[in-house]
This record gives C-alpha cells, sequence and structure tokens, in this order.
C-alpha cells in the first residue's frame, strides 16, 4: 500500500495491504509443474487457458537472492505522473482488472521496498496487525500441512507460499502483477507462479487441498461472488478456504492513522467503489466494499460453510503505522477480517 494520507474528496482505504496484491492476470503452461525446480505432478493443477505463459522461462535471469538490490527496468518505469482523483465510482470487471494490474506493476517495487521487512521472506501474516499463520493455524496445525497443495491468490512476492513450502506444503502463488511475481523470483523459493486473475482461475476442478489470501483478490475484483465461486470449484472436498480483507467496518472511517480515522465520514452500506482516476477519467486503482453480510452470503452462496471469522485485535508489540492502520485505531477498531471457510 502506499504510506499517503487518503485524498480528501473520497476515503482511501489502503487495501493495498499486507498484501500480496491484487486478484491477478496470466497464468503458466502446465509443464512448469514438471520443471525440475517444481516437483509437482501435472494432474494436480491442470490449466483452461491455451494461451497461458511460464514465469520460470520468461524469468530465467531472476534468480537472485533477498539481499540483491531490487529489480531495474528502463527510465520510463519510473517516470513522475499527475497524482490521480479520488472517486467513489462505479467500477465493472474489466476496467477493476485493468486497474488492479497496471497499479500493482508500476508500484511493486516501492512496495516491496517499504514493506518487506514486515513481511519478510518466508513469513504468513494475515494482516497489519501481524497476526501470524504459525500461531493461528486457521489453514490447519502446520504439523498437517505436509505433502498439502494449497493455491494462494494475490500473493505478490508470494512471502505466504514460501512459508507454506517451508511446512512441507506444496504452494502455487497466484498474482495479476508480473511485476509482483518477478519479486518473488528474486527471492526464490522453486514452487510454481501463475499471473492470473482471482475470478478466473486457470485450474482444474478439485486441484487443491486448501486455498488462502492474505489481502489477496477479493478486494479488487468486482464480482468477488465469483470468486468464491471459482475457489470452491478449485478445492478437493473437505478443502479450507481462509482469506483476509480490510475490515468492512473501516470502510465507514477515514483512512487516517490518528484521531481524524476515529470519527464516521461515510455509510458503512454504501457499496459503491473506491476509484483512483487519471486526468481521462480512465480507473488506476480499484477497491470494492462488501458488509460482512455481503461475505456471508457470497461464501455461503458459492458452497461453502463460513467456520471463523477472526478479528484481530492490535498487539502491544507492533508500534508501526501502515497507511489507515496504527495502534491507535487498532486499540479501539477491527482492522482486518479473516474468513475461514469449509468446501463440504
Amino acid at each position: 500500500m502506499r504510506a499517503r494520507p487518503a485524498p480528501s474528496e473520497a476515503r482511501r482505504p489502503a487495501a493495498q495491504l499486507v498484501a500480496y496484491g491484487g486478484s491477478r492476470a496470466w497464468s503458466m503452461r502446465e509443464e512448469a509443474y514438471q520443471g525440475r525446480n517444481a516437483p509437482y505432478p501435472a494432474q494436480t493443477a491442470q490449466l483452461k487457458l491455451p494461451q497461458a505463459r511460464d514465469l520460470r522461462s520468461r524469468e530465467s535471469s531472476d534468480e537472485s537472492t533477498t539481499t540483491a538490490a531490487m529489480i531495474q527496468d528502463s527510465p520510463s518505469d519510473t517516470v513522475d505522473e499527475p497524482e490521480p482523483e479520488a472517486v467513489r465510482r462505479t467500477a465493472d470487471a474489466a476496467e477493476s482488472s485493468r486497474a488492479s494490474r497496471g497499479w500493482w506493476d508500476r508500484n511493486a517495487d516501492e512496495y516491496q521496498a517499504e514493506h518487506g521487512a514486515f513481511l519478510g521472506d518466508d513469513r504468513f501474516v494475515w494482516g497489519p496487525e501481524g497476526l501470524d499463520e504459525a500461531d493461528a493455524a486457521l489453514l490447519g496445525p502446520a504439523r498437517e500441512l505436509a505433502g498439502r497443495s494449497v493455491l494462494e491468490i494475490g500473493c505478490g512476492a508470494a512471502q505466504c507460499s514460501r512459508w507454506l513450502a517451508g511446512q512441507g506444503a506444496r504452494p502455487v502463488a497466484l498474482d495479476l502483477s508480473y511485476r509482483q511475481l518477478r519479486h518473488s523470483r528474486r527471492i526464490g523459493g522453486g514452487f510454481p507462479l501463475v499471473q492470473a486473475d482471482a475470478g478466473a482461475l486457470p485450474f482444474a476442478d478439485g486441484s487443491f487441498d486448501l486455498a488462502c489470501s492474505a489481502y489477496g483478490g477479493v478486494p479488487f475484483v468486482a464480482d468477488s461472488a465469483r470468486v468464491m465461486r471459482e475457489v470452491h470449484r478449485v478445492l478437493r472436498p473437505g478443502g479450507r478456504w481462509v482469506f483476509s480483507v480490510t475490515h468492512p467496518i473501516r470502510w465507514a472511517f477515514p483512512d487516517e492513522p490518528g484521531p481524524e480515522g476515529l470519527t464516521v465520514s461515510a455509510s458503512y452500506f454504501d457499496r459503491t467503489p473506491y476509484v483512483e482516476q487519471d486526468e481521462h477519467g480512465a480507473a488506476v486503482y480499484v477497491e470494492h466494499h462488501r458488509t460482512v453480510g455481503d461475505r456471508v452470503r457470497e461464501i455461503a452462496a458459492a458452497g461453502f460453510r463460513l467456520v471463523d471469522l477472526v478479528e484481530p485485535q492490535w498487539p502491544r508489540w507492533n508500534t508501526q503505522e501502515w497507511g489507515g492502520w496504527s495502534p491507535l485505531r487498532g486499540a479501539l477498531l477491527p482492522g482486518t477480517a479473516i474468513f475461514v471457510c469449509v468446501r463440504d
């Protein structure tokens, strides 16, 4: 996320958070699962899209370690652009996907440089509060993850997938942003990376045992109910789907870490998307709001059973501010909602 104040004319929920990016759209050939660095059986995640491309072959030179310098490209990548206008307006699936891919490709370097230390290289953190999957075990006990196939949606630099791999799981990390996936290649890991949209997962039915998304694709997709259906489709019976998003109540408050962020300024029930647009009115960043009830209905309609809703409290050890998240607000308001679902 960008650690700057929200424009006064609209709430900016800074959902680019701990996240790992938005909903993403690219994919990888099935052959990559048979590569020497990814010993996954081809049937584990068969792709549906014939135009899918392999990030492994495209990025064979990006094998540097975490300590290496950030990825360097042509100066055109860093050209200053006019500050976007923040508004609340409708944004359909195509515009949302295009905006998310562009925003994360432009901002991945800054995001990883600014927040990489908090996220770590192989840490699974659910939100800015710092709740670790190692402690929460929302996907199940760590000792039971070995051998399980796991899809991470909106992976960014795939820190969560790297942690899962360390427990013996077989992760597949998916993201819309090619630039974010390049950072995953920079850090390393040896598991498959897939550039694809969360609303059109390029995998066969019943490909995975578990699915997760830590501030990933869900808030950035116009039709998040479709994401739920897609995840349900690619999970095997009994599989868990756990995802975290900005707590819906935060949409009623200004996205400010100080006292000004404690006064209601908008309707919680206003589902109009938050949009940042350029001088031509084209969206460059889009985030969609759903109430808690909306989320529960999406989950149930997709065929999942909601077994837990976790609202992490802000821990005393965490003194950092991250956009609108802060110790002050965290002590009074929930900042993250984690939905734990089971495919019966």
